[in-house]
């Protein structure tokens, strides 16, 4: 008389089949994860850059804002230059210190008309795709 039931190798091969998959789907994960940190942090460099814009347009606190890129950090602050602000007044966004910045990483906007002191392209780079955020002499900003 046969039992109902598994055997060993059938519970084995389930259990191989549901790592298998569990490998795969991490991996993917991990993919989709970096794909959306770098593209949240592009985004969050462009707003940033848009609102020290328009804070210098309206001249709020009588002054220029800028904004500046370190790894791992995205601030907005107002002032002539990052090292000369005003740090009351920072507003640091975190951004993944998987990501890493190269080209400018600091841009003042003049006072009323908002005019970049600094335009060229900003690099984001994260684990094997980059992100190009350009600001022209207009103050256009593209990514």
């Amino acid at each position: 008389m046969r039992r109902p039931g598994f055997t060993l190798i059938e519970v084995l091969l389930s259990v191989a089949l549901i790592g298998l998959i569990a490998g795969i789907g991490a991996v993917v994960f991990q993919q989709l994860q970096n794909r959306n940190d770098l593209d949240v942090a592009a985004a969050t460099v462009a707003s940033n850059e848009r609102r020290a814009q328009a804070l210098s347009r309206a001249s709020d606190g009588d002054t220029t804002w800028g904004v500046r890129i370190n790894a791992g950090a995205i601030t907005l602050f107002q002032g002539a230059s990052f090292a000369s602000r005003n740090s009351a007044f920072d507003e640091v966004t975190e951004m993944s210190n998987a990501i890493i910045p190269s080209g400018f990483q600091e841009v003042v906007f003049a006072k009323l008309t908002g005019l970049p002191q600094t335009t060229g392209t900003l690099t984001l780079t994260g684990p094997n795709e980059t992100r190009t955020i350009t600001l022209n002499a207009q103050g256009t900003i593209q990514y």
